[in-house]
């Protein structure tokens, strides 16, 4: 699994992906992949794992979408509906640089799907720089596909305990630390404080940086933090909180072990935060701030 803190192994290839004979003429190479993706979907082989295919035919650049190089191999991507397989069930079970091309390829793929006009002035688009930007015809504005970014707190208390709940959506069992998107004209760390007091009614204190993850569901990033809540009594809320509870180590540790309790996948910075509190390894801020 990737960790997402090392050097992508996918070369995104920017400096050259301008050149449209260049991109086209990698689409030929013998060793070129293309594989097909969708909705939060990906083509998977019968033994598992990603199924890409050797690129043939003629070059499209309106559906064939550079990812970039893996090893000098060149990966792109096409969209596709039917026979694909749901990456978050598969995705735990990806090599990383498999995982680096899938999450890729499904955000591009469903960005692409959703950005054939222009959002100034409603003039067809057309595909640039590889699948990278898209084009006005009209007007001339380039627009890249977008990023919504997020926000993922693991909110522990002044013992240490540490928060977790679930949505109502979720499988039987799942549990998660809290997570919301960040609104326009807010920093990262206004939107940890004003998720969770959305989300749990807690009051924060001081707020610490973990890391990040890009989370291809439809196209956001995961920024992660902890933070110590200022007060244990919280409030879930209605329709969107099913249930939350403060954890021990042992405690669910046990539960854990039980099956009452489910994690999030190991390939989410949300898994990896977790264990790193069972860890004893979490980056946290002090219980005096």
């Amino acid at each position: 699994m990737s960790d997402w803190l090392n050097p992508s192994t996918l070369d995104r290839v920017e400096e050259r992906r301008t050149d449209p004979a260049w991109v086209e003429a990698l689409w030929a190479q013998p060793a070129s992949l293309v594989l097909t993706v969708g909705d939060a979907a990906v083509a998977v082989a019968p033994e598992g794992g990603l199924d890409p295919r050797p690129t043939s035919g003629r070059f499209d650049p309106e559906r064939h979408f550079l990812l970039g190089l893996v090893g000098g191999r060149a990966w792109f991507a096409q969209g596709g509906e039917h026979g694909l397989t749901s990456l978050r069930s598969i995705m735990d079970g990806l090599a990383a640089a498999d995982l680096q091309v899938a999450f890729t390829g499904v955000g591009l793929a469903t960005w692409h799907a959703t950005s054939a006009f222009c959002p100034r002035c409603g003039s067809a688009t057309r595909v640039v720089s590889g699948g990278q930007a898209r084009l006005c015809e009209v007007c001339g504005r380039e627009q890249y596909p977008r990023t919504d970014p997020a926000v993922i707190v693991a909110i522990l208390d002044g013992d240490d305990r540490l928060l977790l709940g679930r949505q109502p959506s979720w499988a039987p069992g799942r549990v998660s630390v809290f997570a919301g998107f960040v609104e326009v004209g807010e920093s990262l760390e206004q939107a940890v404080h004003r998720e969770m007091a959305e989300e749990v009614a807690l009051d924060l204190g001081k707020v610490t940086y973990l890391g990040s993850q890009p989370w291809p569901f439809p196209r956001s990033l995961m920024v992660g933090f902890s933070a110590r809540a200022l007060g244990t009594a919280f409030t879930a809320a209605e329709g969107e909180i099913e249930t939350a509870r403060w954890f021990d180590v042992p405690e669910l540790r046990s539960a854990m072990a039980s099956g009452e309790i489910v994690l999030p996948p190991h390939t989410s910075i949300a898994r990896r935060m977790i264990e790193a509190w069972l860890a004893g390894t979490l980056t946290t801020p002090s219980p005096r701030t």
